[in-house]
């Protein structure tokens, strides 16, 4: 069982940034690749970025390339997401999430059904 805690949600202005952090508990974290996922009011919940188990394999939503960065420290188990010029589109509900198969491929780590753990969420509002 692993349980995950985001923080480092809130208000920002457009242009402007935020570092999200996820804290995983469980001694297999490194095993996972691991998923930041978000969620408008009204929409589904889509695909921000993803991580492989080791760290050197990213993939990210082709709406948040270029802005957003994924990492992880397996040292402390911990998924970051690193959000610079930020739009007033990007405001959500934020979730990480793990996915213990190990296997990374572009199809499985953009789908929600490919995670088994999932965050409670943290917002990030971004004002224009």
């Amino acid at each position: 069982q692993v349980q995950l805690v985001e923080s480092g949600g809130g208000l920002v202005q457009a242009g402007g940034s935020l570092r999200l952090s996820c804290a995983a508990s469980g001694r297999t974290f490194s095993r996972y690749n691991m998923g930041w996922f978000r969620q408008a009011p009204g929409k589904e919940r889509e695909f921000v970025a993803a991580i492989n188990w080791s760290g050197g394999i990213t993939y990210y939503a082709d709406s948040v390339k270029g802005r957003f960065t994924i990492s992880r420290d397996n040292v402390k188990n911990t998924v970051d997401l690193q959000m610079n010029s930020l739009k007033p589109e990007d405001t959500a509900v934020y979730y990480c999430a793990a996915d213990r198969s190990g296997v990374f491929t572009r199809m499985r780590v953009a789908a929600r059904s490919t995670y088994d753990y999932w965050g409670q969420g943290t917002q990030v509002t971004v004002s224009s």
